[in-house]
């Protein structure tokens, strides 16, 4: 019965060798595109930038987003993201030296403009 034993124990490292050799393949596969894949993506945000965030819960938060000459004020929750408010590109708040020379924060300034327009729309 020994004889038995070793066809079957063969075909099991066999199939073993095979998931391992898949695996690798698959892993080298997702590394060699997350490093030289596709760039339009990439390029198709170029002119989308993060400019701050707030969290303001445990899993919601605004943020303001440029998009090509004006900042989208946009609302984010999980499974769902809305957009609150429109405003021109603040040009000081690009250079960090023209922010450090100003005596008014972005944030302060940001947070007045953002108070002044939810006191907006809730007069309505």
């Amino acid at each position: 019965m020994p004889g038995s034993a070793t066809p079957g124990a063969g075909s099991l490292l066999q199939t073993i060798l095979a998931l391992v050799l898949v695996l690798a393949l698959l892993l080298g596969m997702a590394w060699v595109l997350k490093r030289f894949g596709p760039r339009g993506m990439m390029g198709a945000s170029a002119n989308l930038k993060l400019v701050g965030a707030l969290n303001i819960g445990g899993r919601e938060r605004i943020m303001v987003v440029e998009v090509g000459d004006q900042w989208i004020v946009v609302g984010a929750s999980p499974g769902r993201v809305n957009a609150l408010a429109t405003m021109p590109r603040q040009e000081g708040a690009q250079g960090h030296d023209a922010q450090l020379a100003a005596h008014t924060t972005p944030a302060a300034s940001f947070g007045d403009w953002l108070k002044n327009t939810i006191d907006k729309r809730n007069a309505k």
